[in-house]
């Protein structure tokens, strides 16, 4: 069985590309914080149980049809699928952690 991750989709949407660029994201603490690391807020990622990290140093280049919605257990007991949108706040930081990761002004 494969696991599916979190990721914040940071590409530009465009029409002429099947391609997007991503951050994954985790719950494992990065060892020690770097500033292309990001801490998100509780309300970044709902399923989450504890704390978020965005790690900007990790992009990654996927086909958007390996792109789904996350898979969540719904209140009857059945599986849900969502989708989440990172607040403002977090993608700037995340967006200044890409920057950050990859040696850009």
């Amino acid at each position: 069985m494969v696991k599916i991750r979190p990721v914040v989709i940071v590409s530009p949407r465009r029409r002429t590309t099947q391609l997007a660029t991503v951050v994954p994201l985790s719950s494992t603490p990065p060892a020690p914080p770097q500033p292309w690391h990001h801490q998100c807020a509780a309300t970044a990622y709902p399923p989450a149980r504890g704390p978020i990290w965005a790690k900007c140093d990790m992009l990654a280049t996927v086909g958007l049809a390996r792109l789904d919605r996350v898979r969540v257990r719904g209140t009857g007991g059945g599986w849900q699928y969502q989708v989440f949108q990172v607040p403002a706040s977090d993608l700037a930081a995340i967006l200044v952690g890409v920057k950050a990761a990859l040696g850009l002004p």
